[in-house]
Formats: C-alpha cells, sequence, structure tokens
C-alpha cells in the first residue's frame, strides 16, 4: 500500500478544496509513491511524535495541525519546527496535515466534538457559500437518460441529505451544421429542430473537470451546449462551527461540569453566567472566536469554543454562555476521526492513535 492510497481516503473524506487560504494542507514532506509501513495519527507534529513513529514503525505520520504554515529560509534546527522536518526527512518519515479542510466539512472536526459533547440535531453553524455551482444542459431524449446518470455518477446533484438531484424540462433544440460538420441528428448545411431536455443540476466547485469531462463523454454532440453558472448560495455540508442541542435542558453550572468532564479540561474560561438553562449549544473546535455573532444569532444558549482573549470575553455581553474550554481539548479527539477513516478502507493497515500528549498548555 502506498501513502498516496491512505491519503486520497482522507481527501475524499476532507477535500483539500476546503481548506482556508492561510492554511498548509497535504503531504509536507515524503513522497506519495513510497510504500506505507504504518500510520501514526495525532493533533500535532512534534520531534516526540516523530521518535513515537519510529519506535513504532510508522513511516507516515496524519496530523490535524500544518507543521509548517510557512514557508522555512533555513533549516539548521534552530527551533522545534525546523528539528521535526530534519528528522522526519533523516528518517524518511512522511507528514500529512489535515487541518481547515477537516474542520469545514460537517462529518469533521466538531461534530467528533459534539459527539462527545452528546449533541442532537446537528447543523452548521456558519455555512460557506460561493462554493456551489449550477450546470445547464440540452440533451436530445434519447441520451437523456445517460447524460443525467453519468452526471450524478460524477458526482454533481447533491443537496444536504439528497442525491440525484436535477430538473429537467422539454424543448425544442435548433442548429444547423457547416459543410465541415458531422452532426449526430440532422444534415449539414440544414436546419435541424429537434427534441431535447434541459437539464439542471448543481455540483461543488472542485468537481467541475471532473462533470464536464463525464458529460461530453456521455454526451452524443459533436458541439455540446451546456452553461455553467456560480451561485451563491449557502452549503448547507461545509463551512465552520457546528450547533446542536442536548439532550435535555441543563443548569449552568451541571453543563459547566458536563463540558469539562467530556473534554477532560484542566480548567475552563468563562463569561458571567447569563442565569439560564442550557438546551442549543454552538461549538467550534480550535480557534472559534471569529463566530461569537454567528453563535448569537444562532440563538444558542452556549457557545464552546477556545482561544479567546480577555476583552473578547465582553462581546458576548450576556447574551449567551461563552466557554473557553481550550484548543488543545476542542480538538483532541480529531486523530480519532483519520482512524475511522483508514480502518473502514484498509482494516489491516497498521494505524496507531498516538500516545504522546501535544498539548503545550499545562495547568497548575
Amino acid at each position: 500500500m502506498t501513502i498516496l492510497e491512505i491519503i486520497n481516503e482522507i481527501e475524499k473524506f476532507a477535500p483539500l478544496a476546503y481548506q482556508e487560504d492561510y492554511d498548509n494542507c497535504g503531504l509536507i514532506t515524503g513522497q506519495k509513491t513510497q510504500a506505507a509501513t504504518g500510520a501514526l495519527l495525532t493533533l500535532d507534529c512534534t520531534e516526540e511524535i516523530i521518535n513515537e513513529a519510529i519506535q513504532n514503525n510508522c513511516n507516515l505520520i496524519i496530523a490535524h495541525h500544518p507543521i509548517l504554515f510557512s514557508g522555512l529560509k533555513k533549516i539548521n534546527g534552530t527551533n522545534y519546527v525546523e528539528r521535526t522536518i530534519i528528522k522526519a526527512i533523516q528518517n524518511n518519515i512522511a507528514i500529512y496535515a489535515c487541518h481547515t479542510n477537516l474542520d469545514n466539512v460537517k462529518q469533521g472536526v466538531n461534530k467528533k466534538l459534539a459527539d462527545k459533547l452528546g449533541l442532537k440535531n446537528l447543523h452548521i453553524l456558519a455555512p460557506k457559500n460561493n462554493l456551489l455551482k449550477k450546470l445547464v444542459v440540452f440533451v436530445p431524449e434519447s441520451h437523456h437518460q445517460a447524460v443525467l446518470e453519468a452526471l450524478f455518477h460524477a458526482g454533481a446533484g447533491n443537496i444536504g441529505n439528497y442525491a440525484n438531484c436535477s430538473f429537467n424540462l422539454e424543448g425544442t433544440g435548433t442548429f444547423k451544421g457547416n459543410s465541415h460538420a458531422k452532426p449526430f441528428l440532422g444534415k449539414p448545411g440544414e436546419l435541424s429542430k429537434e427534441k431535447e431536455i434541459r437539464i439542471e443540476t448543481v455540483f461543488e466547485f472542485n468537481k467541475e473537470s471532473k462533470i464536464l469531462s463525464a458529460l461530453l463523454k456521455a454526451h452524443p454532440y459533436e458541439e455540446v451546449a451546456y452553461d455553467i453558472y456560480a451561485i451563491a448560495n449557502k452549503h448547507g455540508q461545509i463551512g465552520s462551527g457546528m450547533v446542536g442541542e442536548l439532550e435535555s435542558e441543563m443548569t449552568e453550572d451541571d453543563f459547566l461540569a458536563h463540558v469539562k468532564k467530556s473534554l477532560m479540561s484542566g480548567c475552563l474560561k468563562h463569561t458571567k453566567k447569563p442565569g439560564k438553562a442550557i438546551k442549543k449549544v454552538a461549538i467550534c473546535g480550535g480557534s472559534g472566536r471569529f463566530l461569537l455573532k454567528n453563535a448569537i444569532n444562532s440563538g444558542a444558549d452556549a457557545f464552546i469554543t477556545s482561544d479567546f482573549k480577555y476583552h473578547e470575553f465582553f462581546d458576548a455581553e450576556g447574551k449567551l454562555l461563552l466557554v473557553d474550554a481550550g484548543h488543545f481539548e476542542t480538538e483532541q479527539f480529531t486523530p480519532e476521526i483519520f482512524y475511522e477513516i483508514i480502518q473502514n478502507k484498509f482494516p489491516t493497515f497498521a494505524i496507531r492513535l498516538s500516545k504522546t500528549n501535544t498539548n503545550p498548555v499545562n495547568y497548575f
């Protein structure tokens, strides 16, 4: 088995196209073509993690956080980042990062966090827009079903929990080929009027090349008439944070105790208690300061995330209970996602959840 085969499964789950612009997801060291001896799954990649990989004969490390966010001008071991990269290269260990693309998919980081907290009825807190496109194509009746199936197989027509979504309208198409044309219907130089079906379907922007390839292969016309539109609709399956509900209401004190126990937090920082029961909860694994307004607008009673600065706690304005549970604490279960993906596809492959605690924050 090659490293590429493992990476492909992860990227089917969390495509690189969904990472944020500032991020550096993907293969950081190593070659995709090399055989994989084992994979070590971790939140962070450090020197200790490289040592653990060596001890367990794992030549692939899959981490949530990229060890490199920007380029290195020198690699001489003066800091932990450089030392980690050097040790990985010296020991022929590949490092792969799956970060904000895993944050942004509905079944990713926040779903895992929601499961640990026992939240139900889950929805993306801040769905992204401008990720969808619409394809309109005109097909002769004889090939309508074949083209439709080809588009669906390539990934078109998926909306939330529904697949094979399209709109189909009968009409008449006209065309006249020149002397060089080889029309599927009609004759060169003659105006043809043919019964056609207009197909409309949506697709995710990163699948455009695959969908167009499928369309052109399945369509019988020499020149295929189609349009692609960018649409501003929000994508309900892709975005930041998540909002859900507890099985039953909790008092604020019971809720805080539940969060601390569920996330094994050393301590919790939180705003003044608004004095109301907690039922609806917004969450964001890692740094979720940018989602505070979304959490308030969602009607959440509480918002669990991390990395709030002192003055930013004021921004909650008593509208919800803001809980800073820690960056590591809200993302610590992420390696379990990698484990489930790989185990499901390659049940006999050697995969290990790291036993190294990489949390740089300690509590006294």
